[in-house]
């Protein structure tokens, strides 16, 4: 008999290849697996709720795993773990589940952060951020976002994939800007996300703004269902998972104060 785990972890993406395991690659998904072994002194293997790219953070990511006993120091097990962990990854929290959760499968939303330092002058500190300093108008920007907002084919902003499904519900899609004026913050939330569809809506995001587009050109652009039309794919390090709900997502939307506000 088995007992499933579910680990809440948090990561810097900037030094790792992604998520995902790779053969003798350094990726998350690697490191957290070679922590358990080493602590769990046998080979253990992680399922995550989906995979970030190379480059992109997490707040919140959700793991599951199966292990033959029951651990009953929790507190313990999760200082012992970020001890064998690198600095840039943290399991904060741990909890026995019933074997039919699956923490991709049983997912009802995802929420990604894109923040933009929109000001002149870089930040030393920012380490989840991209440094844009030219002009954007942050209500420009979420009303492009608004259009994206419901059931569509996304193919318009999916880099190459095998995965014919392209048929997302997006939730929440908006901008607006820090109280000190100086970051455009886009919180995206969906049921799922195709490859590098965040970080491309973003890139149309600063298509539309740098040439004075419409914001009805993300619509035109989404219907066209022609990757050519969007805008580039923005960088990684402008982008972080903040969460993966399990439960209605209309109500984590309506208590979440951390919507819109930048996390440094």
């Amino acid at each position: 008999m088995t007992i499933r785990y579910v680990l809440k972890i948090q990561y810097l993406g900037e030094n790792y290849r992604g998520s995902q395991k790779q053969p003798n690659g350094n990726t998350i998904q690697n490191k957290l697996e070679e922590a358990l072994c080493t602590l769990i002194k046998k080979d253990i293997r992680t399922i995550f709720s989906g995979r970030t790219d190379s480059g992109v953070s997490a707040r919140c990511q959700s793991v599951h795993f199966d292990i033959e006993f029951e651990i009953l120091d929790k507190l313990k097990f999760l200082k012992s773990l970020n001890a064998i962990l690198p600095d840039d990854i943290r399991v904060f929290n741990i909890e026995k589940t019933d074997e039919c959760f699956h923490v991709q499968k049983s997912a009802k939303f995802r929420h990604y952060k894109y923040v933009i330092r929109n000001h002149f002058c870089d930040d030393v500190f920012d380490k989840c951020v991209l440094h844009y300093p030219y002009k954007l108008d942050a209500n420009r920007m979420d009303a492009a976002l608004a259009y994206l907002v419901g059931v569509h084919d996304f193919s318009a902003f999916k880099s190459k994939s095998d995965n014919p499904a392209c048929l997302c519900e997006i939730y929440l899609a908006q901008a607006r800007r820090s109280s000190d004026n100086k970051y455009v913050i886009i919180d995206i939330i969906g049921n799922r996300f195709l490859y590098n569809m965040v970080r491309t809506i973003v890139g149309t995001l600063l298509l539309i703004e740098k040439n004075n587009l419409e914001p009805l050109s993300m619509l035109e652009i989404l219907k066209s269902k022609d990757r050519s039309r969007a805008g580039i794919t923005a960088p990684a390090v402008g982008l972080t998972l903040e969460s993966v709900g399990y439960n209605n997502c209309l109500e984590y939307i309506k208590t979440n104060k951390n919507i819109g506000k930048v996390h440094k």
